[in-house]
């Protein structure tokens, strides 16, 4: 959704909207977030502070991902509350370096006047998604020797001591002079 920035001059604009679980597309293969369970839904106002422009928002969606221990996919619930300050970038002044203060720091930069929500909503969406999947505290993961799901069956596999990639320095000996 293309936002024209020039139709806010005074006040604000309110966005209330809903977008179908068909919208996501995943950018990568190993993209955690696989699809939408529910529609998202979206509040969003946007409005004028001098030569910048704020939006406060908040969006939720249930997505489908993928655990990071066992790589079963799972359904979580994603809440997001967030505001961003979006400035026209300043004006071209010869200098190779710009030096960015603090406050810059919180600022998004525009091209134009005109702001792509999508673009905004995808950004929130990761920003929102924790560090690490897991699709229950106790999850136990796959073997690493068989890759069987520890959280379904037990393994055969033999677990010596150590990892096995170090299994040859057993049989090493050392001579002493």
């Amino acid at each position: 959704m293309i936002i024209d920035l020039r139709t806010i001059l005074h006040g604000s604009r309110d966005f209330e909207f809903s977008i179908d679980k068909d919208w996501w597309h995943s950018n990568e293969k190993d993209d955690h977030v696989l699809a939408f369970d529910t529609p998202l839904q979206a509040k969003i106002r946007i409005y004028r502070a001098g030569d910048k422009f704020v939006l406060d928002g908040n969006l939720s969606v249930g997505l489908q991902v993928r655990c990071d221990k066992c790589l079963e996919t799972y359904h979580r619930d994603l809440r997001s509350v967030f505001e961003i300050i979006l400035s026209l970038p300043q004006p071209e002044t010869g200098k190779t370096e710009v030096e960015l203060f603090e406050e810059d720091m919180e600022v998004d930069f525009i091209k134009g006047d005109e702001m792509d929500l999508d673009e905004i909503i995808r950004g929130q969406i990761y920003l929102a998604l924790p560090m690490k999947f897991l699709c229950r505290e106790d999850c136990l993961g796959l073997c690493p020797t068989c890759g069987i799901d520890l959280n379904i069956g037990k393994c055969h596999c033999y677990r010596g001591q150590g990892h096995p990639g170090f299994s040859k320095l057993k049989n090493l000996k050392i001579r002493e002079d």
